[in-house]
């Protein structure tokens, strides 16, 4: 093969990898994963999901507030779905005593919008009022989760 068909050859994968690249980011939210182009299309999440995100009616007046931890992420990205099981782990060791709730913000772009993520998974604390009181960006452990509530003077280590 000559120099110059090497070239063109070069040239046009070049140019089909950079269409393709540029396809997938057309079909993409603009909210980015946390590692940095990490979304691959990886199954789990959505099923995992369903099990940590309710669309249940608001809790009647006399259940007690609670403090609520919202994941805003996607089902296709990478430490999105690293969070989910933590997610998960969460809602049931502490139901009673911590919210836990998922959003997908590529299916759900108005809540991406309303809690202005840039980046995600976006791990947002919320007391018992409503009131933000952290967030952070990326996967976070289950260990860090518990050690910021604690930080936050969150209790939740108390009786159901």
């Amino acid at each position: 093969m000559s120099k110059r068909t090497r070239i063109g050859s070069v040239a046009a994968l070049m140019i089909a990898v950079g269409t393709a690249l540029a396809i997938m980011q057309a079909n993409r939210s603009s909210v980015s994963c946390g590692s940095g182009g990490c979304c691959l299309p990886l199954t789990g999440l959505a099923a995992l999901a369903g099990n940590v995100s309710t669309n249940a009616p608001a809790a009647p007046a006399e259940t007690k507030p609670l403090p609520k931890l919202l994941d805003l992420g996607a089902d296709k990205c990478v430490p999105c779905k690293m969070m989910a099981p933590i997610l998960v782990e969460l809602k049931k060791e502490y139901a009673g005593r911590l919210e836990v709730e998922f959003i997908d913000v590529w299916k759900n772009e108005a809540a991406g919008e309303k809690h202005k993520i840039a980046m995600i998974p976006t791990q947002i604390f919320f007391d018992a009022a409503g009131k933000e009181l952290f967030r952070h960006s990326g996967f976070y452990s289950k260990k860090d989760i518990l050690a910021k509530w604690k930080e936050l003077g969150v209790d939740l280590t108390g009786s159901k």
